[in-house]
């Protein structure tokens, strides 16, 4: 998905980004995104990891 944004495209939203939400939100936004995604991939495992142990027993 992301890879066929390209780079001049990620520094066009990040540079949108920057002016809807200011410098200062911006890394307090960076940082809740990175903590939901973190949590959505060990929720992810931990479905996969029960759904093994389910087809082994």
């Amino acid at each position: 998905m992301l890879s066929s944004i390209g780079i001049p495209g990620l520094i066009l939203i990040l540079v949108i980004a920057l002016v809807i939400f200011g410098p200062k939100k911006l890394p307090e936004i960076g940082k809740a995104t990175g903590e939901t995604l973190r949590e959505f991939k060990k929720s992810a495992r931990e479905l996969t990891d029960e759904e093994k142990e389910q087809k082994n027993s």
